[in-house]
């Protein structure tokens, strides 16, 4: 993170819910970049801190593909069932 001039620790993280293994995403400002050019992603609680971090265009197109459901057959689950 250190050569995003970005510190992890400082982000407003937003989360997908209030179990273990929540998403959390994070769409950090900094001087060197313009909010929104990269986009960080990381599992709440993750021991390790491991953090993935997208470019925008990378993020629009997961973005998008998902909007038309090209992961829906990876999702695991009934339909209507249990959320995170």
């Amino acid at each position: 993170m250190a050569e995003l001039d970005i510190d992890p620790a400082a982000l407003a993280w937003d989360r997908s819910g209030d179990a273990a293994g929540s998403i959390e995403v994070a769409f950090p400002v900094s001087q060197r970049w313009n909010r929104g050019d990269w986009v960080l992603l990381r599992v709440a609680g993750d021991p390790v801190g491991r953090i993935l971090v997208f470019d925008r265009n990378e993020w629009d197109c997961f973005i998008d593909g998902a909007r038309k459901g090209e992961f829906n057959d990876a999702a695991v689950g009934e339909p209507g069932g249990p959320r995170c």
